[in-house]
């Protein structure tokens, strides 16, 4: 649906109104089956949302697999990317749409599954304008966005003007996260 055409959806239960459009960046990944048909699709589902278009998606970058320990080069590498939408869908409506398209996409959130497991799809929302949030369902902007070159660098790459809210400039974000890993920008 056009958000110039989107009509107002209330409230999400969260206690936030909908009241206008913003724009969000949601971090897309994926290291097991066809990664990049996955997020092709994921990418078309995220334009189809109610009251959400589609703005720019980024292309989609190599990453290794990051667990609680760090990097893991043994387990399958992933495809990362993000997308910038704009929504007049609140946070916790955005994020209980983004858990909708991962559990048709395979994913399994249960309590069973490991936290930093395998993943057929990964939709995390960044930010959401300049919404601040902590609650238990979510946090924004995102709490380890700033540390994840995975997000960082297909972010910029659609936005070079990208702030992250309460981090800083993207690109600063990235050129510490850069020098940290001793990788080339």
């Amino acid at each position: 649906m056009r958000v110039d055409a989107a009509r107002d959806v209330g409230d999400d239960g969260e206690g936030e109104e909908d009241a206008e459009t913003v724009e969000a960046v949601v971090a897309l990944g994926a290291n097991l089956g066809d990664r990049a048909a996955t997020l092709d699709t994921a990418v078309a589902e995220l334009d189809g949302l109610p009251d959400t278009a589609l703005v720019v998606a980024s292309r989609w970058h190599d990453s290794v697999a990051l667990t609680p320990e760090g990097l893991d080069p043994e387990k399958p590498p992933y495809l990362n990317g993000v997308a910038v939408l704009r929504t007049r869908l609140a946070p916790h409506a955005l994020l209980h749409e983004l858990r909708r398209l991962e559990l048709a996409h395979g994913r399994d959130r249960s309590a069973a599954a490991p936290r930093w497991g395998d993943r057929t799809l990964d939709l995390d929302l960044i930010v959401h304008g300049d919404a601040r949030l902590d609650t238990p369902a979510l946090t924004l902007p995102h709490p380890r966005a700033h540390e994840r070159d995975f997000v960082l660098r297909p972010w910029l790459e659609v936005r070079p003007d990208a702030v992250l809210p309460g981090k800083g400039a993207v690109a600063d974000l990235l050129a510490r996260v850069t020098a940290a890993s001793g990788a080339r920008p």
